[in-house]
């Protein structure tokens, strides 16, 4: 049996990157990260392939059409989106997949038969943006917008596996942790059996 995708979703700025990071040095080995999709120009150092497959607006368009996508949104007018083939190219290498996307992409994920784990993250987000000094005023409100609707779908009963409070990094990540460290034990029996 395949493991099932972990999906850690939240606002921009609560750490789950950080966390995914933690994540990868304790179970590397049982973990893989699907590659995504985006009709966005690489970035310097960024290869194809490896952070992004960069594709044309007209191919993801198509592929869209074609269903390929388990989850797909525009962002900044550009298209971004998780591929069947990425997460099935990590399940089908008996690694966990996991996913990083926004709640539009969970809502996707949920209409999708992959049965994914999903994962909320969150924190008090207003005093730590102000802190790093890089929001304007506009982008603030819009931020802690998106994340007030956020937590309000994670309060409605079976929206999330786990919530996730990331106001203090180490007891996040054993929250985390402990959830995913079952996860990880199934994946290992399974490895020793084949």
């Amino acid at each position: 049996m395949l493991p099932r995708p972990l999906v850690l979703c939240g606002p921009s700025g609560v750490g789950k990157s950080t966390l995914m990071k933690k994540l990868f040095e304790d179970f590397g080995p049982y973990l893989g990260f699907s590659v995504s999709h985006t009709t966005r120009s690489p970035r310097k150092g960024e290869e194809h392939g490896k952070h992004y497959y960069f594709v044309t607006l007209e191919e993801m368009q198509k592929a869209i059409d074609n269903n390929e996508f388990i989850e797909h949104a525009n962002f900044s007018g550009n298209l971004y989106g998780t591929s069947r083939k990425a997460v099935n190219d990590v399940m089908d290498n008996g690694k966990i997949c996991i996913l990083d996307i926004d709640l539009q992409g969970v809502h996707q994920v949920k209409e999708t038969d992959l049965q994914a784990r999903i994962i909320h993250a969150h924190q008090h987000l207003r005093g730590r943006l102000l802190a790093r000094g890089t929001e304007t005023e506009e982008s603030l409100k819009r931020r802690l917008d998106t994340a007030e609707k956020e937590m309000a779908y994670g309060k409605e009963e079976s929206n999330f596996d786990k919530v996730i409070i990331n106001d203090d990094l180490e007891h996040a990540y054993q929250d985390l942790r402990e959830f995913v460290q079952p996860v990880v034990q199934q994946v290992q029996k399974g490895n020793k059996t084949e």
